[in-house]
């Protein structure tokens, strides 16, 4: 009982179907509210639409992106030395109040601008960046090296079931149950009915793992962790003992792991800008013609995202079996940038599924990303680097949000899909620094036979 205590899928699961739920519920409000004001007296309707719901995520993406900057990393460092709960329970206790927000939109018809407030708190108590850096520190400290890939990438797939079911449901809810016409308002209700289950599981039933749970036995019966104190002890009288030749013999591994390492991280954020940029192009994109979708369109459309990430979890468990781990990160960027490609020529609803059938293991480099850094830092850090991990890549996607949906709304008249074809390139370039990086590790390898 105390080992499923630590287990963080019930929170992962939990809050990413109250997400779901908000993400739904959100755009469909924004597209009423401007639905309603729009002044249509110069250009189409259609048009104005688009630009004003993209004008609205810049700024609201933007607000809540920017937040975290001033949070994220102390709250990871508190979390490190006081609390792993910390970077859990804080972050989830600001969604549950700024997601309020929403509700009161819909039932009192407050302005939509509101949500640039809700945005403003979601980010200064850490938003996505110090949420996800906390649940991935917690999964790291809870595996094992040879198993933390796996355990991540489980993670995720718990974290994509919850929002494919989330998703196939917001739409309905969306639609047909409803308070005196307030559409919407029983879906924002079980959103923050979800966040209030995370919040008291998290606070209350989850317990931190600690080395009597997270000791596995070996065939000698001595655990992982005297394993891996008789190793420190080794290195430790190594160093006192003057081992010279050893440490020239690690000088050549260490020069590579820091190389893959750098390299990784660059590919790391230019995927993200390209990922990023691309779902929130998506979400506006299928809402104009010719797709034109409503709520329950909108609904299916996100729970055919959250399927990539039970297609990525099962690629990983294959491939996994055949390549190493940055296989699997390349593997996973040529997935999304041909997906992507595809997106750009979407005329049908069913073109729009395939491109995201291509697409099936575009969630993999993420997390096996974080899987590699992890296994190169000591425990004791994980909160901080893996906050400054999404940090860094939250500035740039944030620095580079605003200009890729202006440029989206530039092209619209042109060609709407021109932005797929430069988050495709983008995915392509991200892969070439994994790419040296696997070549350089298969050298070193080489040389030491």
């Amino acid at each position: 009982m105390v080992m499923v205590r630590t287990w963080i899928e019930p929170v992962v699961a939990g809050a990413q179907v109250a997400s779901s739920f908000y993400d739904t519920g959100l755009l469909m409000t924004v597209k009423n509210y401007y639905n309603q004001t729009i002044n249509s007296s110069n250009i189409s309707s259609d048009e104005a639409l688009q630009k004003a719901i993209s004008n609205f995520y810049i700024v609201y993406n933007s607000i809540m992106g920017l937040g975290p900057l001033l949070s994220a990393y102390f709250l990871a460092k508190i979390s490190d030395k006081i609390n792993r709960k910390i970077t859990i329970c804080v972050p989830l206790t600001g969604y549950l109040i700024s997601r309020m927000f929403l509700l009161f939109v819909i039932l009192w018809d407050w302005p939509i601008e509101v949500m640039f407030g809700s945005a403003a708190l979601n980010g200064l108590t850490g938003w996505f960046t110090a949420y996800w850096a906390g649940v991935m520190a917690w999964a790291s400290l809870a595996s094992t090296e040879s198993k933390r890939s796996i355990k991540l990438i489980i993670i995720e797939l718990v974290y994509g079931l919850a929002g494919f079911a989330g998703s196939l449901a917001s739409g309905h809810i969306f639609v047909h149950i409803n308070i005196n016409h307030h559409q919407g308002a029983i879906l924002a209700s079980c959103s923050l009915g979800c966040y209030v289950f995370c919040v008291l599981y998290s606070t209350f039933v989850l317990k931190i793992p600690s080395p009597e749970t997270g000791c596995i036995e070996t065939n000698e019966g001595t655990t992982i962790n005297e394993t891996k104190k008789e190793d420190s002890e080794y290195t430790e009288r190594s160093r006192l003992l003057g081992d010279k030749s050893l440490q020239t013999l690690n000088q050549p591994h260490q020069r590579t792991t820091k190389f893959i390492l750098i390299s990784i991280f660059i590919s790391v954020i230019l995927y993200n800008i390209a990922a990023g940029g691309a779902e929130d192009v998506i979400n506006v994109f299928v809402l104009k013609k010719p797709l034109s979708w409503g709520p329950v369109d909108v609904g299916y459309g996100n729970a055919a995202t959250y399927i990539n990430y039970i297609t990525s979890f099962l690629g990983v468990y294959v491939f996994s079996m055949c390549v190493g781990d940055l296989g699997l990160i390349i593997i996973g960027m040529i997935s999304f940038s041909c997906g992507i490609l595809i997106m750009a020529f979407v005329q049908w609803t069913y073109l729009y599924y395939v491109a995201r059938a291509v697409m099936m293991f575009s969630l993999i480099p993420t997390p096996i990303i974080r899987s590699l850094i992890s296994k190169h830092v000591q425990e004791s850090l994980y909160g901080k680097v893996f906050a400054v991990l999404q940090l860094a890549i939250g500035v740039v996607y944030v620095s580079s949000s605003a200009g890729l949906n202006k440029l989206y709304q530039a092209t619209l008249d042109w060609y709407s899909g021109f932005c797929f074809l430069l988050f495709s390139t983008l995915g392509f370039l991200s892969a070439i620094p994994v790419i040296i990086a696997a070549c350089k590790q298969h050298q070193e390898r080489a040389a030491s036979q």
